[in-house]
């Protein structure tokens, strides 16, 4: 059975801390333990500052006037929140799966189970013993 995703608004609103409807809580756990999930906080992250940034971003290139500054700001500011946002990803990711109703530290138990089953599939694969 396909996971539901969310349509384009919904989705917009869920990157800025909203709570979707009940119907997306698969939708919601693919997107904690997908095989790209640091990728996806890390997008949701800079989404989350990117009003801010393009603000500042103009008020310091037009009404400051000197771009080069403005853009050297911007890129250290986005490197801060990505530090921010990727330091604290297992314990926000965890924690958004416990608001949509599963126990604390299911997102971090699905990822392991994944990569050990990964790792079996390779061993069975590549590492057979010699014949």
């Amino acid at each position: 059975m396909p996971v539901k995703r969310p349509g384009p608004a919904r989705w917009l609103y869920y990157q800025f801390g909203g709570r979707l409807p009940e119907r997306y809580r698969d939708w919601v756990l693919h997107d904690a333990t997908c095989r790209t999930w640091v990728l996806r906080v890390l997008i949701r992250g800079l989404i989350q500052i990117a009003p801010l940034g393009a603000l500042l971003f103009v008020a310091l290139g037009v009404l400051g006037g000197a771009w080069p500054i403005a853009a050297g700001a911007l890129l250290l500011g986005l490197l801060v929140v990505a530090r921010i946002v990727l330091t604290n990803s297992v314990d926000s990711v965890n924690s958004r799966l416990v608001d949509y109703g599963f126990p604390p530290g299911h997102g971090t138990a699905v990822r392991r189970q994944r990569d050990a089953d990964a790792a079996e599939r390779y061993e069975a694969v590549w590492r057979r013993p010699p014949e």
